[in-house]
C-alpha cells in the first residue's frame, strides 16, 4: 500500500468468539491500540518470523482506509471519511503480547502488518463484508462484519473522538475466532467479500535486539 499510513489504529477483540478463545472478556467500549507504519508489507512481501519471538499468530482483519480528514464525528456521518477497504493481517507475536501486558513490542515487528489491494469504500456496505483467512489453502477464520461487537461506523466515530482521523490513516477491525499460528514455510492469505486479499509466505527472520 503507497504511501504508507500515517498512523495505523488497531481494535482488540471485536468479535465475542475471539475473545473468549483467548480467555478475555469482551470490552465495554473499543479497545484501541496502535500499530507502527513500518510493520505494513504488501501483497507477496514475506512475512519475517524472528526466531526469539515465541509463537507468531496470523490475524485476518477487515481493514479501513481513511479518505478524508475527520474529528469527532458521528457514527451517520462516519462512513463518508472512509475511501477504501483492505485485507489486512495483524500478525502478533502471542507469547510477546502475554509476556508484556501491553501490546506495542508484539504487534509492531517489521513486516508484521501485511496490507492488500484497496477497494472504493463507495462500492462496499460495511455491514455485509465478511473476511477469511487461510494457512497453506486451509481455511481458519471466516466471519461477517455484522459480527463484530463493534461496527466498522462505530468504531470510526469512536476513534474520531480520541483522535484525529487523517487520510491514508488505517483502521484495523478487529480479528475473529481461528487465529493460530505460522511457522517459516507457511503461506498466509487474507481476502475478503469485496475483493481485497494479501497473500504473503513466512519466513524466518533476524533475533529481535536485546533489552536495555
Amino acid at each position: 500500500m503507497t504511501p504508507a499510513p500515517g498512523k495505523i489504529v488497531c481494535v482488540g477483540r471485536n468479535y465475542a468468539d475471539h475473545a473468549a478463545e483467548l480467555g478475555s472478556d469482551v470490552p465495554a467500549e473499543p479497545l484501541i491500540f496502535l500499530k507502527p507504519p513500518s510493520a505494513v508489507i504488501a501483497a507477496g512481501d514475506p512475512i519475517r518470523v524472528p526466531p526469539d519471538a515465541g509463537r507468531v499468530d496470523y490475524e485476518g482483519e477487515i481493514g479501513l482506509v481513511v479518505g478524508s480528514r475527520c474529528s469527532r464525528v458521528s457514527e451517520d456521518e462516519a462512513w463518508s471519511h472512509i475511501g477504501g477497504v483492505v485485507a489486512l493481517n495483524d500478525v502478533t507475536a502471542r507469547d510477546l503480547q502475554n509476556a508484556d501486558g501491553q501490546w506495542t513490542r508484539a504487534k509492531g515487528i517489521d513486516t508484521f502488518c501485511p496490507v492488500g489491494n484497496v477497494v472504493d469504500a463507495s462500492a462496499v456496505l460495511p455491514e455485509r463484508l465478511a473476511v477469511t483467512t487461510t494457512v497453506n489453502g486451509e481455511v481458519r477464520q471466516h466471519a461477517e462484519a455484522s459480527r463484530m461487537v463493534f461496527s466498522p461506523r462505530h468504531l470510526v466515530s469512536f476513534i474520531s473522538h480520541v483522535m484525529t482521523l487523517e487520510a491514508g490513516d488505517l483502521i484495523a477491525t478487529g480479528t475473529p475466532e481461528g487465529v493460530g499460528p505460522v511457522s517459516p514455510g507457511d503461506v498466509v492469505e487474507v481476502t475478503l467479500s469485496c475483493g481485497s486479499a494479501v497473500r504473503n509466505p513466512v519466513e524466518g527472520g533476524e533475533t529481535l535486539a536485546p533489552a536495555g
